[in-house]
């Protein structure tokens, strides 16, 4: 009876004025949320790349449905077979005296046998070795053969030991503490806070979580939104996609190649918690206007990353080695974090002060296997390559890293100087002032992608970039003696490009 009193009720009140009011609230309030979203999306991208954006997802879609077709099912699915496995080629060992080794072996093999058989798959290898001839961008950060040996031989001393386990392994976090303050003094900030990560992603994703932690805390922000320049490294989406932030790409200038300011300024909103710039960016090498966005992060009372992960340890430098470089660390006002990468698996996060840092630690108390907390994403980690970048730190000393600037710049923007001057087909993507020169195609009959493939058939192993298309070569000491060497086969294959486009090299391939 109480039941059929109740729903009786409840009938009653849905058929009531009351009930068609919170109808409309509900109603109003969803659609003011919808529209508050739309404004600042709008705001932040602009009316044109909205509907820049909204021509590509329906371009997508029909393309999609297109591809439904069984004819142009199967076209596609030849052609990007053929790329497949012309990739894998180069992506995996493999020749006649090369043994795939899918199950753990029934016994155990000799020390001999191990190195036998790595010897076997570097020799099948096509480009094991290439490193070592200085024909890359980037990837190799080869100190010399002194310094690898050092390394290693801290890697043998401290390959067991986990600085998750402190009062265990305490030189590790000794010399984990001190890499972190030598790189905090090397930026302008010798009373801030950092921690070490496993990489430049892994720090990119740290400053996120802390400003997002952070945000929330001390705002109330539930929805956060970061605004990050088109040419910033892709771990900021990575760090976004997996924290559930919004992020508002914003537009470089053509010309300079620096995020546009005004365009930033627009963007930022209530919602916003941390705004993004680079020195140097990955894609093209240049600088973001720090100071700008520093003025704007203190403005509004949101956080300001800089990446400096490329620049790590060429940056700092520069203005003891003779090179030009605007203001870019904690020295600028607004400034709240800073990556900087130290060595190859290793990376440090650094924050203004320890109270950002700490937004950025995980900690549960009741954990049936006890406290548990941890820095960054990782828990155990690999307290061996904390001692190779100690040693690395040690060996190199400021003379050292000063050297290394000055000639690996110098190469830099030689190569640079000689592109505008020698190759009237290439022109360099604004004024590069480290390491890294991009250079792209203003030729109508120049695929700057397919002077990419002729280079590789050459033994260069260089990145390629888009939006513009271009390619780029990230300068190391390996590299420095090649700079004749570089430009003289970058005029032969653009000519070769030109004049004899094959259409089929990998870049154009994966890129067209």
């Amino acid at each position: 009876m109480a039941t059929t009193n109740l729903w009786e009720k409840f009938r009653t009140f849905l058929r009531s004025p009351v009930f068609d009011y919170v109808k409309t609230v509900v109603f109003v309030y969803i659609v003011l949320i919808r529209f508050l979203q739309a404004r600042r999306h709008l705001r932040a991208r602009g009316i044109y790349p909205t509907l820049q954006d909204f021509w590509k997802w329906l371009h997508q879609q029909i393309l999609l449905l297109a591809l439904r077709l069984p004819a142009a099912r199967r076209k596609v699915e030849v052609e990007l077979g053929k790329a497949k496995l012309q990739i894998e080629a180069k992506l995996i060992a493999h020749g006649p005296n090369v043994t795939r080794h899918l199950t753990i072996p029934p016994t155990g093999h000799t020390a001999a046998w191990i190195a036998e058989e790595m010897e076997k798959m570097d020799k099948e290898s096509d480009h094991d070795s290439d490193w070592k001839h200085g024909k890359i961008s980037g990837a190799v950060y080869h100190g010399g053969d002194e310094l690898t040996k050092i390394i290693v031989a801290a890697y043998e001393r401290y390959c067991v030991s986990n600085p998750l386990h402190p009062d265990v392994f305490p030189t590790i976090r000794k010399m984990e503490a001190e890499v972190v303050a030598m790189c905090l003094r090397m930026y302008n900030n010798p009373d801030g806070a950092g921690t070490t990560t496993s990489g430049g992603t892994e720090s990119i994703i740290m400053s996120v979580k802390a400003h997002r932690d952070w945000a929330r805390a001390t705002k109330g922000i539930t929805e956060p939104e970061i605004i990050v320049p088109a040419s910033a490294h892709a771990a900021f989406d990575k760090g976004s996609a997996y924290l559930k932030i919004k992020v508002h790409t914003i537009p470089v200038d053509p010309v300079t190649r620096k995020v546009d300011i005004k365009h930033v300024a627009r963007a930022i909103n209530g919602n916003t918690i941390m705004v993004v710039g680079s020195c140097i960016n990955f894609p093209d090498g240049n600088q973001d206007d720090i100071v700008a966005l520093g003025k704007l992060a203190k403005k509004h009372k949101i956080g300001l990353h800089v990446d400096c992960c490329l620049g790590s340890f060429i940056v700092p430098f520069l203005e003891k080695a003779g090179f030009p470089i605007d203001p870019f660390d904690f020295r600028v006002e607004g400034v709240t974090a800073i990556s900087c990468d130290t060595h190859k698996g290793n990376s440090v996060i650094m924050y203004r002060n320890a109270e950002l840092r700490s937004y950025q630690y995980y900690v549960n108390p009741s954990w049936t296997g006890g406290v548990y907390a941890s820095p960054s994403m990782a828990g155990s980690r690999p307290g061996s390559l904390i001692a190779g970048t100690w040693a690395a730190l040690q060996y190199m000393g400021q003379e050292g890293y000063l050297e290394s600037c000055r000639t690996i710049v110098g190469a830099a923007k030689s190569i640079a100087e000689r592109i505008r001057k020698e190759i009237p087909e290439l022109y360099v993507l604004g004024n590069p002032p480290a390491s890294v020169v991009a250079f792209a195609s203003k030729h109508p009959k120049v695929n700057i992608h397919e002077v990419g493939d002729v280079m590789s058939k050459k033994g260069w192993h260089l990145n390629a970039t888009t939006g513009p298309a271009a390619l780029h070569i990230a300068v190391t000491r390996l590299s420095v003696p090649l700079v004749d060497e570089l430009l003289e086969d970058l005029k032969d294959a653009v000519k070769e490009a030109r004049l004899h486009p094959s259409g089929k090299g990998t870049m154009v391939a994966l890129y067209g």
